[in-house]
């Protein structure tokens, strides 16, 4: 299914290293509550999720999951973080991040991918995030 352009975030993001390869930084004050960008992609259902596989798929609902994967998508670039300045929302068929703290230039914009995520990929090889 074909998807609708994403909105378009307010601020200065970045893509750059860090500690779990690449990431999203702000280049400039994310004030808390602010919206910070759109997780988009073409929307899949569950056996197209199923036979895709591997990273930036992010399930909206049990049938339907975003693929995230074109690097148009820059929310794919938003890391794990035990300890996130960012949550997502989701309005039934779109992800939208927000900021949940304020966030100062040079931060990493990070998020929880979930405690299933955690326990299923992250754990096993150890955590990047240096936040337990």
């Amino acid at each position: 299914m074909p998807y609708r352009y994403p909105r378009t975030s307010p601020h200065n993001l970045k893509v750059r290293r860090s500690s779990a390869g690449l990431g999203l930084f702000a280049d400039n004050p994310i004030t808390k509550d602010d919206f910070v960008i759109e997780y988009f992609g073409p929307i899949l259902n569950d056996t197209e999720s199923s036979a895709k596989g591997g990273k930036y798929l992010f399930a909206i609902d049990e049938e339907r999951t975003i693929d995230g994967s074109s690097r148009q998508n820059l929310a794919r670039y938003l890391n794990h973080s035990c300890k996130p300045n960012c949550e997502a929302e989701h309005d039934g068929k779109r992800i939208f991040m927000y900021a949940i703290k304020n966030i100062k230039p040079g931060d990493e914009l990070t998020y929880h991918y979930g405690q299933e995520y955690f326990e299923d990929f992250i754990k096993p090889r150890g955590c990047r995030c240096g936040k337990h």
